[in-house]
């Protein structure tokens, strides 16, 4: 259900115990994938990482011809700072949320925007700031089918993420801090 490794499952009695699963792997050499995000057009967008390496970079594969090319690291708009993780693409792929330790953070891990230029270049990634950031750790955005909330989970006080609540606000944040051309 939430951080790619516990879930529950519903079942005639209610819900299951808390379940693990093993994160799915990019090929044999053990780059896991967290979190995989789609575009409309077909185009994933996910996390990679190796395990003891927190520089892992966020990745894309289009699909051409009804086959997802190579996957492609994101450019250094996105992928500055460290645990780079949990992408979420908009639908369009107008914006790209995902969550990083950076320097210009809140604290432990936040929730930053990208957004598409029309020439198709990446932004900078902007904070989404201390409506959604804290000094916790924060994590795992998206944005419902309708467009109109923003989910997030946060982790207080608990390195091994037992103590994580889900969060939404209103998508509007989004618009609010898009760039204005």
């Amino acid at each position: 259900m939430h951080l790619g490794d516990r879930y529950l499952k519903r079942t005639e009695a209610g819900w299951s115990e808390l379940q693990k699963l093993e994160p799915p792997t990019v090929s044999n050499d053990s780059m896991y994938i967290m979190r995989l995000s789609s575009s409309t057009n077909g185009t994933y967008y996910f996390d990679t990482y190796k395990e003891n390496d927190s520089t892992f970079p966020i990745r894309y594969s289009r699909l051409i011809d009804g086959k997802h090319e190579e996957p492609i690291a994101l450019p250094k708009e996105i992928n500055t700072g460290t645990f780079l993780s949990h992408p979420f693409i908009a639908p369009d792929e107008s914006y790209l949320l995902y969550d990083a330790q950076r320097e210009d953070g809140f604290g432990d891990s936040d929730i930053y925007i990208s957004f598409k230029h029309k020439d198709g270049n990446w932004g900078e990634g902007i904070n989404l700031g201390d409506k959604i950031n804290t000094n916790a750790w924060e994590a795992s955005a998206s944005i419902t089918p309708d467009g109109k909330y923003l989910f997030f989970s946060r982790n207080v006080g608990s390195d091994d993420f037992e103590n994580v609540d889900i969060f939404w606000v209103d998508a509007q944040i989004i618009e609010s801090i898009r760039p204005k051309n």
